[in-house]
């Protein structure tokens, strides 16, 4: 029990796709202008992320380790994760036309999100079982909208700001995202003292 919410913490915090390893850039820094934005594409993405997990895990383990193609990985994940959120569109589109329309281009954008695509990878990687390479993509997604909310906020905050003209816009968004970085790398030692690591 203990090592399962150790992988739950280490991914939302230590581990934090974007803040640590820097996965899944390009959403954080487009999408974070609005708290609202940020949180609706951090909900697809965690939605996303549990599924191409259950999707993907299987495969690697009962499909392309049992025939020796394990070396096919990378663009079968990319496969499937596309797949599966053409497929999560095409659903919402038809029985939640709301929550589609609200989503807008944020849902065929989580297909090109690297975090995605990482979570699955390192999964396997890790050698996770199943519950635990669940258990690891949804700390994952939370650590994804733990940021992109922290993020939103700061960057709601600077952009209200006098700069010199040579740090408005772009700079200012990257020290700002440099700063929320850095703010992650005091929960190592919290992580730590937790579970005696």
């Amino acid at each position: 029990m203990t090592n399962l919410i150790m992988i739950i913490m280490a991914a939302v915090l230590t581990n934090n796709f974007v803040l640590v390893q820097f996965l899944g850039i390009c959403p954080f820094l487009g999408v974070s202008k609005k708290l609202d934005s940020a949180f609706g594409m951090s909900c697809a993405v965690i939605f996303v992320m549990l599924i191409a997990t259950a999707a993907t895990w299987p495969i690697q383990n009962f499909i392309l380790d049992e025939k020796g193609l394990g070396y096919l990985q990378t663009i079968v994940f990319i496969l499937v994760i596309a797949a599966l959120v053409q497929l999560v569109e095409i659903v919402l589109k038809k029985y939640i036309p709301a929550l589609h329309k609200s989503l807008g281009v944020f849902l065929p954008l989580i297909t090109t999100n690297c975090a995605v695509l990482g979570v699955c990878v390192m999964n396997i990687d890790e050698g996770y079982s199943f519950l635990e390479a669940m258990l690891n993509s949804l700390g994952a997604g939370l650590g994804f909208m733990l940021a992109m909310v922290l993020f939103s906020g700061v960057r709601g905050r600077i952009e209200n700001n006098n700069f010199l003209p040579s740090f408005k816009g772009v700079p200012s968004v990257l020290i700002a995202a440099s700063i929320v970085a850095l703010s992650f790398m005091g929960f190592s030692g919290v992580i730590d003292g937790i579970f005696g690591m």
